[in-house]
């Protein structure tokens, strides 16, 4: 049940806000998905978004402003057999995490990161994120924004992800699937929620979402051959600029190997005995090691 995923943590957040959708489609993937808590890993940074590590019943990490990415990254490939997921804002992993957003997709490690977009920094009274369109302007700001907008979903295909997808806070059902779809992919993901802040963002209500979103139907978004993602990367782009923006999964590329299995080519070991597995101590006693047979092989 999806209530066994609930940690002993109020969560706190405005009343209406997003962020309260987004955690029961959480609760109710993993809950469906019948995921071992103790395989599971919440990372999540600075944010009102950040708080969603503490209200679900597993292991979690509370990080720093924009070091959600690396975190998880180091915790999955120390152990690949965990179940690691990102949570954190527009403004968290967009802003000063950007770097680190591009570098996952690159290495295409097994981690589904959810963006919480809401437009703003909502945390700190409601300043323009990276995600807040030109010429916006909210009830937290003084003026129009005058910077372009960062759209996630086409940032994460040209960084190489290999499941992109956007879903909406409110539509609770309809996220709880792209949320295990994200959960089943193997490979680095992308999960953009389009999340109300009714406290900061007076621009981004359900009238706005319901005039400006549409949900996919008939969009195939897979691509099992090399050959035929090209193509599906400007069906991508010609949707993302279009006026609507698509509610569903945008593509699912399964065709790029993901970072253990390139890796495992470098040092066979690694398959078996990633660094979760491997004994630094015996008897109490902390096991010699050899730097020179350990790094033999990357001498040049």
């Amino acid at each position: 049940m999806a209530a066994e995923w609930s940690s002993d943590v109020w969560p706190d957040w405005c009343p209406g806000c997003g962020n309260f959708g987004i955690l029961s489609a959480l609760k109710l993937a993993l809950s469906e998905l019948r995921i071992n808590k103790r395989e599971f890993v919440i990372v999540s940074g600075i944010g009102c978004s950040g708080k969603i590590a503490h209200f679900v019943r597993t292991n979690g990490v509370h990080t720093l402003h924009g070091r959600a990415i690396p975190f998880a990254s180091g915790i999955k490939v120390a152990n690949p057999e965990l179940k690691v997921v990102v949570h954190g804002g527009d403004g968290d992993l967009l802003g000063i995490g950007m770097g680190h957003f591009i570098a996952l997709g690159r290495r295409n490690i097994d981690i589904l990161v959810v963006i919480h977009n809401n437009g703003v920094y909502g945390l700190t009274k409601g300043q323009a994120s990276p995600t807040l369109g030109k010429g916006v302007k909210t009830k937290g700001l003084a003026f129009p924004n005058i910077t372009e907008p960062v759209n996630p979903i086409l940032l994460g295909m040209m960084s190489g992800y290999t499941f992109l997808a956007r879903g909406y806070a409110y539509s609770v059902e309809h996220l709880k699937d792209l949320l295990k779809a994200g959960l089943n992919h193997k490979g680095a993901g992308v999960l953009e929620v389009i999340q109300p802040c009714p406290t900061w963002n007076n621009v981004t209500t359900t009238e706005w979402v319901s005039n400006n979103t549409f949900y996919l139907k008939d969009w195939k978004p897979l691509v099992e051959k090399k050959e035929d993602l090209a193509q599906k990367m400007k069906e991508v782009l010609s949707m993302e600029y279009g006026d609507k923006r698509a509610l569903g999964i945008i593509l699912e590329d399964n065709t790029r190997e993901v970072y253990q299995e390139r890796v495992t080519k470098l040092n066979e070991i690694y398959d078996k005995y990633p660094p979760s597995k491997q004994k630094i101590e015996s008897n109490g006693r902390i096991l010699p090691i050899s730097f020179e047979k350990t790094f033999e092989k990357y001498l040049i």
